[in-house]
């Protein structure tokens, strides 16, 4: 026994040592020129490599530089350019037979390039393939892809396959050709697939930093590749993304007044034309537009819908959104539309973004008002809100929300109407406490971004009776309602008021009414008599009013 634990250590040694000198007898730069034909004839993209060593112990190749050059017809700069280039190769052939067998691939700090065209095309879509059968010499693959005619049937794609490929902490910049803003930066990229093959379906993951923070993985199974376009080819994955802020990364426009910080967790399956995708979101932090405070209650969304790839549009078949126990459901369809004019110099800084389209219609019954409040907040909107059916449509910019809205039932804790009359207005003996209850509110709303109109007014208050009429919320939220206000009883309006303004207005309240105007904000609204309209329909001496005889 103490023979063979001195043998042992022994051998080790000269295996180790064995092994150690093999790279003095294998010169690895001679199988370059080998990898870069096969790497080129398998991406259809010139790849060229810096000097190779050969790592024993990690059976590998070690490339000290890697590039892989872009589609002519996107860019003369390189697709991808990396630090490193891990090849796993088998080493008893590599060192006996002279050959060189891929087993794996591992990419170490990439800069990858991706380039979407006004086409829809990518720069990545001809991987694979050099030339197109029938497509034009000047043309490229990716254009003609992207056409969708029978003139860009590609050739078969390579029979390729490794056990494993991964990016390593990458770096992806994204960005449009013929550049129309800013470029949008992913960074600490990784991505894996084990069992890869151009024509087989093969598991893979991924994950990065979003731009201006968050991050997001997915993972799920992708192939076999589409030999016409790469970008076509079909998923299936489960993607999960924290605290994403669209408006801090570049992909809103900071004058669309929309901002909001966002969680998802969505299954996503995509056939080559659409993703089919169904999933959750979590939104903090929601402004709708750009005077509005942030809503200070979060808002989970469950949807279901399908995204058109080319035609970047889209439909929603269903997304109930929940602000605490209200509920409010959402269908429709959404496209994007072409970018608008850079903002000027010195202005707020924005990009020429696409603008997405909307034509959505939202419903809701039986919705609580306290818990909708965060959501009147973040647009800015204080009108009351109980069910509703509003359609909403037009550029994000510059929704059209229309519809009716409806309350019943209803107390507004906290809002004292009575406080609110003023004038001569306050002889109605309104008194509701700090309590104001609403039997009942009917009202058909416009809203844009000109304000509010609210047309086809009518209310129970039985501080007040009923009231009629219309009336608008400028942008500073200025209002300007004219209301008739019909006393049921005295149990609404004081007796004196009762018969003042009934006197006034040449008859009975209960019939004619009484005219209100509301000026001031909605936080703040300011409520008198219209004595103007008053005095302009009574013919009688003001001292009649009071029951004095003429002298």
């Amino acid at each position: 026994m103490k023979r063979w634990t001195k043998i042992l250590p022994a051998i080790a040694v000269l295996v180790v040592a064995a092994a150690a000198a093999i790279p003095a007898f294998v010169h690895a730069n001679t199988f370059r020129p080998a990898i870069e034909r096969q790497l080129t004839r398998t991406l259809g993209r010139d790849v060229q490599l810096g000097d190779l060593r050969l790592s024993v112990f990690s059976r590998s190749l070690v490339a000290k530089d890697l590039s892989v050059a872009d589609d002519p017809s996107f860019s003369a700069e390189p697709f991808l350019t990396a630090k490193e280039l891990r090849i796993g190769v088998s080493l008893r052939q590599l060192i006996f037979s002279r050959e060189v067998v891929l087993r794996d691939l591992e990419i170490q700090s990439p800069q990858i390039t991706v380039i979407r065209a006004a086409s829809g095309a990518w720069n990545f879509s001809s991987v694979g393939h050099r030339a197109v059968i029938g497509t034009p010499a000047n043309g490229s693959v990716a254009e003609s892809a992207a056409s969708g005619t029978s003139k860009g049937l590609a050739a078969p794609l390579p029979e390729f396959s490794v056990d494993r490929i991964a990016v390593e902490d990458g770096r992806v910049v994204f960005s449009t050709s013929p550049g129309q803003g800013q470029a949008f930066v992913y960074d600490h990229v990784n991505f894996s697939a084990r069992d890869f093959a151009f024509a087989l379906q093969f598991p893979f993951e991924f994950d990065a930093d979003l731009p201006a923070g968050g991050t997001i993985s997915v993972s799920g199974r992708l192939g076999p590749i589409n030999s016409a376009d790469a970008a076509a080819t079909p998923l299936d994955a489960q993607i999960t993304v924290k605290r994403f802020d669209p408006l801090g990364a570049g992909f809103l426009d900071p004058e669309d007044g929309l901002s909001l910080l966002a969680d998802l967790d969505v299954h996503s399956a995509f056939d080559g034309q659409a993703f089919t995708t169904n999933g959750t979101v979590h939104i903090e932090n929601l402004k709708l537009r750009k005077d509005a405070a942030a809503a200070p209650k979060p808002l989970d969304i469950v949807y279901s819908g399908t995204h058109r790839m080319r035609e970047n549009s889209g439909q929603i078949d269903d997304a109930v959104i929940k602000v605490g126990g209200a509920e409010i459901h959402a269908s429709g369809t959404y496209r994007a539309t072409a970018p608008g004019p850079r903002t000027a110099a010195g202005a707020s800084g924005a990009v020429s973004l696409e603008v997405p389209l909307l034509d959505l219609k939202l419903s809701g019954e039986n919705l609580p008002i306290d818990e909708l409040q965060s959501l009147m907040t973040a647009a800015a909107v204080r009108l009351p809100n109980g069910s509703m059916n509003l359609a909403v449509t037009g550029p994000a910019k510059s929704l059209i929300i229309t519809g009716p809205i409806a309350i019943d039932n209803t107390r507004l804790v906290g809002f004292d109407v009575g406080s609110k009359i003023h004038g001569i207005a306050t002889l109605s003996g309104v008194k509701t406490g700090a309590t104001t209850d609403v039997e009942r509110l009917r009202v058909n709303v416009r809203i844009t971004n000109g304000g509010i109109v609210a047309e086809g007014i009518y209310a129970v208050i039985p501080a007040m009776g009923e009231l009629s009429g219309k009336g608008s919320i400028s942008p500073a939220n200025q209002l300007d309602f004219d209301l008739i206000a019909k006393v049921a009883s005295t149990s609404g309006l004081g007796k004196v008021g009762v018969s003042l303004f009934s006197a006034l207005n040449g008859g009975s309240g209960k019939k004619s009414g009484v005219p209100l105007r509301i000026t001031g904000t909605p936080d703040e609204p300011y409520i008198t008599a219209d004595v103007g309209g008053v005095f302009k329909k009574t013919t009688r001496p003001i001292t009649s009013i009071f029951g004095k005889k003429k002298k």
